[in-house]
């Protein structure tokens, strides 16, 4: 996971091995739906976004 303070907030970007992409991005999107639910409600008011990211994608 890495963390970037952005303009409009803050970005969590949760790098994943390609193999793993399914798994984590789950069913309908639903596993990353329910992680960007929970991280959002830990933020609090703080404007935070959850990207899921391919490691063999460019950086």
């Amino acid at each position: 996971v890495r963390r970037k303070e952005l303009r409009r907030g803050e970005l969590l970007e949760v790098r994943v091995h390609p193999d793993d992409l399914g798994r984590v991005i789950g069913r309908s999107g639903r596993t990353a739906s329910a992680l960007r639910t929970v991280v959002n409600a830990l933020a609090g008011n703080g404007n935070v976004r959850v990207d899921i990211v391919d490691t063999d994608r460019a950086r």
